[in-house]
């Protein structure tokens, strides 16, 4: 029993060298990243996704609110929650403060985006997203239809401020232009105390102030402006799960494949090992055989000289007889050496060669 407990023991100590140690670090590493990160933070963005979907689902179902009731009082942000309201604004566009968002696409159309301070009834004055227009051919940008002055109801989608950009506000083409949807410096740049969020038009709006704009930019049916194309909506996201579900579940799966496979790889060593224990102990016997044989051999010439010898003596003394076929014939034992090891080599199929060719293959190589 205590041979058979230390050989197991050995057999695991084969797996204590830098390979299979540092093999069996990094799997258990990934399946700790896989179980205690990668899939959560996955799994925790389709949770997002779902909350953001659900929470924009209602409020196109809700009729809009008034924005003095959403946005707070202190001047602070809606927040997440509350983001993507459906709210109502009644007041006055400022056109003369109007600001181009460049470098945004839209479905991967490059636009400039009409940014516009609107001044509710109530004094407070908040921005709104117009829409947008494709960037024109040259890059320039397009003359838009400017915001009607009249007092006008319009609706649209709370959405919060993004941060400011590193990036100057630039004056090109009779426009302030920024690069990002930041309420604090398109305050700074307009010279008006802005809410902290801003608005973002629904299309029913969009598609009502184009039409009160008419032929002239004004809205005033001059025909001053009359070729200035239609603002167009920002589309709203995709009411889809997406596919960061999938990618959690698979990572999962990956944690979960990654010390099955190494439990496997170890079993078919091991075998392959046993395997070779097998080998070893056949051409140990093999051996033995030859060897049984060839001392089998010598012992039969022995016994053969001494029979010859007591024969010739008892022909002297008796009358002789008859010659035996059988005794005429070399015994098996009488055979050279070197025969009975040729015949053992091919009755084995040279058992102890191949093996020896593969053991001297595999020295010198590291094993895991």
């Amino acid at each position: 029993m205590e041979h058979m407990a230390s050989s197991k023991r050995s057999g695991w100590r084969n797996f204590l060298t830098p390979g299979w140690v540092i093999t069996a670090i990094l799997v258990l590493a990934f399946t700790y990243a896989a179980f205690s990160f990668l899939a959560p933070w996955q799994l925790g963005k389709n949770k997002d996704k779902n909350a953001f979907n659900q929470r924009l689902e209602q409020s196109l179902q809700t009729d809009p609110a008034p924005i003095t009731d959403v946005i707070p009082g202190d001047g602070g942000s809606v927040g997440v929650e509350k983001e993507w309201t459906r709210v109502a604004l009644q007041g006055q566009f400022l056109p003369d403060k109007e600001v181009l968002l460049r470098n945004r696409p839209v479905d991967s159309t490059h636009s400039y985006q009409s940014l516009t301070p609107f001044r509710l009834d109530g004094g407070q004055t908040v921005l709104v997203h117009r829409g947008w227009v494709a960037v024109e051919g040259d890059g320039a940008a397009p003359k838009l239809k400017r915001a009607p002055g009249d007092h006008v109801k319009v609706t649209g989608f709370i959405r919060m401020s993004e941060a400011v950009p590193d990036a100057k506000p630039t004056e090109s083409q009779g426009y302030t232009q920024v690069t990002g949807m930041s309420t604090k410096q398109i305050s700074e740049v307009t010279d008006e105390d802005l809410a902290a969020d801003y608005v973002q038009l629904d299309s029913e709006s969009v598609d009502h102030l184009n039409g009160m704009a008419g032929d002239g930019a004004d809205g005033d049916g001059s025909g001053e402006d009359g070729g200035a194309p239609d603002l167009q909506a920002l589309p709203l996201p995709h009411l889809d799960g997406g596919t960061n579900l999938s990618y959690g579940i698979q990572w999962i799966a990956f944690g979960i494949l990654a010390p099955v496979g190494l439990g496997w790889f170890v079993y078919a060593e091991m075998r392959e090992r046993r395997r070779e224990r097998e080998e070893s102990a056949e051409v140990a016997r093999l051996n033995a055989q030859i060897t049984d044989g060839a001392g089998g051999g010598d012992a039969g010439d022995g016994d053969a000289t001494g029979s010859g010898a007591g024969a010739g003596a008892g022909e002297v003394a008796a009358k002789p007889k008859p010659a035996d076929s059988k005794k005429s014939e070399p015994s098996g034992a009488e055979k050279p050496k070197s025969r009975k090891r040729s015949d053992l080599t091919d009755r084995y199929g040279g058992t102890r060669s191949r093996f020896e060719e593969r053991r001297a293959e595999k020295r010198g190589r590291e094993r895991f």
